[in-house]
């Protein structure tokens, strides 16, 4: 049988690397990772005898002396919107050429298509942003084959080099706080960034993670970092030039020289980054991209479902 060329190009490369992933996950998987989110209160009704009493408002009751119900809508469909920062600090580490792109762009473009996919095969809604110095994208979560292809392309560009010189600053404060505005409906919110803002605003930056939370979001922050050389600021004992991706401002140092500050600086703000996001609920997933998104990913989805 002849192949139909046709049917192949209605797939992106992206598409098929992010099928082959989630079919080798959902394998014996019998639940979903995002099972029960969209339970939602509607109304009361009066209380039946003989119906199980286990939701029956027995507040409403010590104000009414009348049982009543709670009634609940099941949506048969998941609304979740994908958040992707596409600063160029999110394009670290910059390859060197004819080598493969492998920083945190990719890391999180990569782990977005498969969420997209698994979303797809369980019929929910999935929406996108992505932001760098304002919002690119948004939109609204579907569930349609043509929205999830429209979805891979948007992200498919992002996995194009940023030229040098061409500066994309992060403004996640701004960008965070119009997109937590603009999802009127209950959803999963689920963010990829490294949450390095420009300046000092670490203070605005957590108000707007807290914003995500607001009416009764589900947010999941992918916290996509080079643990290595962000982190643990691993680098050999010699000069080196460092170039904020951001600003592109050059700093030539031994990293010796400045390891011991730049460390205490970096521990500070993720010791902070923990205990917000503990403070407002938020499930931060430390995602360290030596690992590669697989080994993020999958595990953590495992996770969920024994936590379900």
């Amino acid at each position: 049988m002849p192949i139909d060329q046709q049917q192949i190009q209605q797939f992106s490369h992206l598409e098929l690397l992010a099928r082959q992933v989630v079919e080798g996950f959902i394998t014996g998987l019998h639940k979903s990772p995002f099972h029960g989110f969209s339970v939602e209160f509607a109304e009361h009704r009066l209380y039946n005898k003989g119906e199980p009493t286990k939701h029956i408002d027995w507040k409403l009751y010590g104000r009414t002396d009348k049982m009543f119900i709670k009634r609940y809508e099941e949506e048969t469909n998941l609304r979740c919107h994908l958040v992707i920062d596409s600063s160029s600090s999110m394009y670290f580490p910059v390859p060197e050429k004819n080598e493969p792109t492998d920083n945190k762009i990719s890391f999180s473009i990569h782990a977005a298509a498969a969420l997209i996919e698994l979303l797809k095969t369980q019929r929910d809604a999935v929406g996108l942003s992505i932001f760098a110095e304002e919002v690119e994208v948004h939109t609204p979560a579907r569930s349609s084959s043509v929205h999830h292809q429209m979805l891979y392309a948007e992200l498919e560009k992002r996995l194009l080099p940023v030229s040098t010189e061409q500066k994309r600053k992060t403004f996640a404060v701004e960008a965070l706080h119009q997109i937590a505005e603009s999802i009127h409906k209950r959803s999963l919110v689920i963010l990829f960034s490294d949450m390095f803002d420009t300046g000092d605003r670490a203070e605005e930056l957590f108000s707007a993670l807290q914003h995500l939370r607001h009416n009764k979001h589900e947010v999941i922050l992918f916290h996509v970092i080079d643990q290595q050389k962000e982190l643990d600021f691993n680098y050999d004992n010699r000069p080196y030039t460092f170039v904020d991706l951001e600003s592109g401002e050059e700093v030539k140092v031994h990293p010796n020289e400045v390891k011991e500050t730049y460390l205490k600086a970096i521990a500070t703000f993720k010791k902070e980054l923990v205990l917000r996001c503990g403070q407002y609920r938020i499930d931060l997933v430390e995602a360290d991209i030596a690992l590669g998104f697989r080994q993020v990913l999958l595990p953590y989805l495992m996770k969920r479902t024994r936590m379900i």
